[in-house]
């Protein structure tokens, strides 16, 4: 039968982006190394899930008022208002304006602080962009300087302009806390950043009051940080129930001889038990729960035990590069299951080049917008000024979400004006409900930090992506 692939809920990002900063083969590292592309890293286009809100069954569109009720290493790059002037790239109006529709705040009483001075804001991202992967998450980055630059070209903050501190945090628990403490000392906020290993800066960030507002959330410590927020928030314990839920109506049967495989790497074994509690409370049936080391070559064994087992709906999280071997295995030894269902990582043109044949048919879950879709205005200035800072970038899923939460900064900090400060910001977005980033994404709770309850399907066929199901809503899975 025709193999099904999908990305599954908002916790699967957690464990695939801890699979994706473990130390990968040669043979990986070197593959993504001849493809990284413009903006895309090592994850060209991804995309998956993550709020709430809704009721089952329900599904439409995303809605485009985005409202909003209620380096590790040591190295940065001070990119700043830099990175490309306005060129040919597009203005928004309106909500779509870069400072958004909001209702500036008066300027009486602005005060210089840490990370402003009278002519600008600094804001840091830190980001993935050394490591086993290089250039994995350097799309956040891209999409913050991004924002920075649509919202400096006609703009200002009390007179202010952003500044970027672009700081790298190598994939690395203790690279994220050496980061975060430069950003402490260096800028007014963190915006926009996306790491593999996030607990290391969540203590750094809290301690110093420093508002952090992430592309995704990845792990306990960093969604438990008082002055942490996402424009992806991802509730750990919480899994998004959508995805099962449609197996259940399409293959039940497949449902009830079900595989959960993952990266035996860094929180991806924690996490997938989650996933595989909530499968089980939502009423599948998991009959083969393994970990796959990330140093493995031979996926042959897994897929001998999958066959043994009568194994008919495979889940599968880790990096799409390994994604491709379990596939190439899976053809190798004639193993069709009705399903195989992957994370997040798999939205990405890289996959679709590498797997070829064997990713044809396959299924993406997915809690954004497609890139393509200029309908959403939003979308059309994302990839515009993406491509004026970095020309022929390739806008992908962490990217989309970076852009969303530079949005979310801007807009809080002209509204709060002259009482702009570390902790005006933060008790602003504990209010935040509902962020859809002007249309961008499903309906995000910034502020309560819980994971998205829709999602929507898409299919991989003859090398494109196409849309195949609305955007689901349904109740969120326990996976504790």
């Amino acid at each position: 039968m025709r193999r099904l692939l999908s990305v599954f809920a908002a916790g699967a990002l957690c464990a695939a982006l801890a699979a994706c900063g473990s130390q990968l083969d040669p043979e990986t590292v070197a593959q993504v190394n001849g493809t990284t592309t413009g903006g895309s890293g090592a994850l060209g286009d991804g995309s998956a899930a993550g709020g709430s809100g809704g009721t089952s069954g329900s599904s439409g569109d995303l809605g485009g008022d985005g409202s909003t009720s209620g380096g590790g290493s040591g190295s940065s790059d001070s990119s700043g208002s830099s990175g490309g002037g306005a060129g040919d790239a597009q203005q928004g109006t309106g909500a779509n304006a870069a400072a958004g529709d909001t209702k500036a705040g008066s300027c009486d009483g602005f005060k210089n602080q840490t990370g402003i001075t009278d002519k600008t804001i600094t804001i840091a991202n830190v980001s993935d962009i050394s490591g086993p992967v290089p250039g994995i998450f350097e799309s956040a980055q891209q999409a913050t300087r991004a924002y920075a630059a649509y919202f400096n070209s006609a703009n200002d903050i009390c007179g202010r302009k952003l500044e970027v501190e672009s700081l790298d945090s190598r994939a690395d628990a203790g690279a994220d806390q050496t980061a975060y403490t430069k950003a402490c000392d260096d800028a007014f906020a963190a915006v926009g950043s996306m790491s593999a290993f996030d607990s290391g800066g969540a203590a750094a960030a809290q301690s110093c009051g420093l508002p952090d507002i992430r592309s995704t959330t990845t792990t306990p410590e960093r969604r438990d940080c008082s002055t942490c927020f996402a424009a992806q928030a991802v509730d750990p314990d919480a899994v998004n129930g959508a995805m099962p839920r449609y197996f259940l109506g399409k293959d039940k049967d497949a449902t009830q001889h079900a595989a959960v495989l993952y990266i035996n790497a860094g929180a991806a074994s924690v996490n997938a038990e989650k996933f595989r509690n909530a499968y089980d409370r939502a009423g599948w049936k998991v009959d083969y729960f393994q970990g796959i080391d990330v140093s493995e070559f031979n996926y042959a064994p897994y897929v001998q035990q999958m066959k043994d087992k009568g194994i008919k709906l495979v889940t599968y999280t880790g990096p799409y590069q390994n994604t491709v071997k379990l596939l190439d295995a899976m053809q190798q030894q004639g193993f069709e299951p009705d399903a195989f269902v992957q994370d997040s990582t798999i939205y990405d043109q890289n996959f679709v080049d590498q797997s070829g044949d064997n990713g044809d048919g396959v299924y993406a879950w997915t809690t954004t917008k497609m890139f393509d879709d200029y309908s959403v205005k939003e979308m059309q200035l994302y990839r515009s000024w993406l491509d004026q800072v970095k020309p022929g970038a390739v806008p992908n899923y962490y990217g989309l979400y970076a852009w969303s939460a530079a949005r979310l900064f801007v807009e809080k900090a002209v509204e709060l004006g002259g009482r702009l400060t570390r902790a005006s910001m933060v008790a602003a977005l504990k209010g935040v409900r509902n962020w859809t980033g002007n249309g961008l994404h499903v309906p995000q709770q910034v502020g309560a930090k819980t994971t998205a309850n829709c999602g929507g399907l898409l299919q991989l066929d003859g090398g494109k992506w196409h849309q195949v199901s609305g955007f689901q809503c349904g109740p969120l899975l326990d996976g504790s």
